[in-house]
C-alpha cells in the first residue's frame, strides 16, 4: 500500500512546472521562431513580404508537436505511425538547420543557435510522453463482503472491426 500523497504540494509542484514549462516554451519559441523567420528572409526573393518568414516560422515549429500528438494518439489506438514520424523527423531537421544557419561558424555558435531547437523538442517530448499516473482506488471501509457465485462464462468470438474504404477505423454509432 503506498502512503497518501500531499495533494496541496502535488497542486503546487504541477503549478510551478507548467510555469517553467511555460516560460521555456515562449523562450525557445520566440529565439527559434525569430532564427527561422532570419533564415527565410535572407533567402527569400526581393519584395517578399516580412509576414511570409513569420508563417515559416510558425509551420516549421508547430508541425512537430502536432506530429508528435498524432504519434501518441496513433499509438493509442494502435495505428501506424510512420507518416507522423517522417514529419516530425523532417520539420524538426528543418528547424534544426535553420538554427545552424544563422549561427556564427563556429562550433559554440553552432551549439548556442541550437540551443532554442532543442529545447523545444525536448519540451515537447516532455510534455506530451509523460505517462499520466491513475491514482490507487481508495481500500473500502466495510466489512469485506462475501464473493458472488461465478457467472457461467459464455464463449467470445473475434470480430473484426468495421473500417472505412480508407482502412480508418468507424468508431462509435453509424447512421444512414
Amino acid at each position: 500500500m503506498n502512503p497518501p500523497t500531499n495533494t496541496g504540494t502535488d497542486r503546487w509542484e504541477s503549478l510551478i512546472l507548467a510555469a517553467i514549462l511555460t516560460t521555456v516554451a515562449a523562450a525557445a519559441g520566440w529565439a527559434s521562431f525569430t532564427h527561422v523567420h532570419d533564415w527565410t528572409m535572407r533567402h527569400a526573393p526581393a519584395g517578399t513580404p516580412d509576414a511570409f518568414g513569420w508563417v515559416n516560422a510558425v509551420i516549421s515549429e508547430l508541425v512537430p508537436v502536432a506530429a508528435l500528438l498524432t504519434i501518441k494518439h496513433r499509438r493509442r489506438t494502435g495505428a501506424p505511425i510512420g507518416y507522423p514520424l517522417f514529419l516530425l523527423i523532417a520539420a524538426g531537421t528543418l528547424s534544426l538547420s535553420a538554427q545552424l544557419a544563422v549561427a556564427q561558424p563556429s562550433p559554440s555558435g553552432w551549439l548556442l543557435s541550437a540551443v532554442p531547437a532543442l529545447a523545444f523538442m525536448a519540451l515537447v517530448k516532455l510534455v506530451f510522453t509523460t505517462p499520466a499516473v491513475a491514482p490507487e482506488p481508495a481500500a473500502p471501509v466495510s466489512a469485506p463482503q462475501p464473493a458472488p457465485a461465478a457467472a457461467p462464462v459464455a464463449p467470445t468470438v473475434p470480430v473484426r472491426p468495421i473500417t472505412r474504404p480508407n482502412g480508418v477505423p468507424v468508431i462509435g454509432q453509424v447512421t444512414r
